[in-house]
C-alpha cells in the first residue's frame, strides 16, 4: 500500500509541474491519467484483499 501512495504523490507532482509551466502542459495530462489509473488500481487490489 506504501508503493501505491508514493506513486499518488509522483502523479500529483507531476501534475502541479505540468500545470505551474505551461510548456509542459502535456506532464500535466500524464500526471491526471496516471494518478487516476493508480488510485483505480489501489482501490481494486485493497477490496481483493
Amino acid at each position: 500500500m506504501g508503493l501505491i501512495i508514493a506513486l499518488l504523490l509522483v502523479w500529483l507532482a507531476f501534475v502541479i509541474v505540468g500545470f505551474a509551466i505551461k510548456a509542459l502542459l502535456w506532464l500535466a495530462i500524464v500526471g491526471i491519467v496516471l494518478f487516476i489509473a493508480t488510485g483505480i488500481y489501489g482501490a481494486i487490489r485493497s477490496r481483493t484483499s
